[in-house]
């Protein structure tokens, strides 16, 4: 995994962005995990800018608001914020507007907001929204308040409708990031990669942990969850993408408190198989493919090795199965979104 230079603008102030890159068509939302939901409502903006011949703009906040207004709470975002610059970048986003989520901007009422960030600081010509939008002062605005003053400043909204799942288990609910975090809390990392159109991964930097896994002949790259939503816990098939590599590597991970240690901070351990090198302090993408087994303490390290021989002999399996295959799943530009959907996005059930 290359070090990553993003190539689509960033702008982290609305007074940054240059002239050029004005008059553009926006789509608003997080957009945490870039789901199959999500993907809709940029990719129809999409449509509409190459239309237009304008760029393709995305506004979004940082911090996300959950974070400010309750920064006790658990963990649960499912793409980090470098991540999720990659994803929409691969998209074919061209440029990123990130406004700071802090106390202006959560005062700021949903009038201010459209006058000052979209009229005056993109000069916006058409707002793309999901149909659950909210934004402003206390949540104030909605798709209500962007059709009134499209109409009397001149700018053109569209509101995506729900895009429902066909996905086992989920069939007929809505595609969005809680059900996505609920895939994953189930342990089912497949059907949450389903509903995201793309592999969920774990992402961070490797750090030294006890080391006991090399006295048993399996050595694991650790890597702390930080923000990332906690899956369940348990053992997992994994890929691995390293920093500044751009081979895929395969594995075995267990994500949990290492009972067998009396451990109780949760670490993410994973072993690469058919890999011997130094890789402390690089940073990992851990793209998890399947769940395997729950975890469990064990009486001694000779129990412990047999079993995560049996966990490597079934993640091969499992990273081998066709349907299991990276390529099976993977995010699509904005081109190959455009070519599935020629006549645009109509139907709930086209995911």
């Amino acid at each position: 995994m290359n070090r990553f230079v993003p190539q689509m603008k960033l702008y982290r102030h609305i007074n940054e962005v240059e002239k050029s890159m004005k008059g553009c068509v926006v789509a608003l939302g997080n957009f945490d995990g870039f789901h199959r939901g999500h993907r809709v409502v940029i990719g129809e903006a999409g449509r509409l800018a190459k239309q237009m011949n304008v760029p393709l703009a995305l506004v979004v906040t940082e911090p996300h608001p959950v974070s400010f207004f309750a920064p006790d709470r658990p963990p649960f975002r499912l793409t980090p914020f470098r991540e999720r610059i990659q994803l929409l970048e691969h998209f074919g986003v061209d440029f990123l507007v990130i406004l700071p989520f802090d106390k202006e901007l959560a005062s700021m009422t949903a009038q201010d907001f459209v006058t000052d960030i979209l009229i005056q600081g993109l000069d916006a010509k058409h707002i793309f929204v999901g149909y659950d939008y909210r934004f402003g002062k206390m949540r104030g605005g909605g798709n209500n308040v962007l059709s009134y003053m499209g109409e009397m400043e001149g700018f053109g909204h569209t509101v995506i409708k729900p895009v429902v799942a066909g996905i086992e288990g989920y069939a007929g609910e809505i595609c969005s990031s809680t059900l996505v975090r609920k895939a994953l809390l189930a342990g089912e990392a497949r059907k949450a990669a389903a509903l995201l159109g793309h592999w969920w991964s774990i992402n961070g930097k490797i750090i030294k942990g006890d080391q006991r896994g090399r006295t048993i002949g399996f050595p694991t790259a650790n890597i702390e969850l930080g923000e990332s939503q906690q899956p369940l816990m348990g053992v997992y098939a994994v890929r691995v993408l390293l920093e500044n590599d751009s081979q895929v590597y395969e594995g075995v991970a267990n994500i949990g408190q290492r009972p067998t240690f009396d451990k109780r901070d949760v670490l993410l351990e994973v072993h690469l198989f058919d890999f011997d090198g130094d890789i402390y302090n690089k940073h990992a993408r851990v793209e998890l493919v399947s769940f395997i087994r729950e975890e469990k303490k064990f009486n001694g390290l000779e129990e412990l090795k047999d079993q995560i021989e049996r966990d490597c002999r079934v993640a091969r399996v499992v990273l081998a199965t066709t349907e299991n295959d990276r390529d099976h799943l993977h995010l699509p530009t904005l081109e190959e979104y455009l070519v599935r959907f020629p006549e645009g996005f109509t139907s709930l059930y086209q995911i």
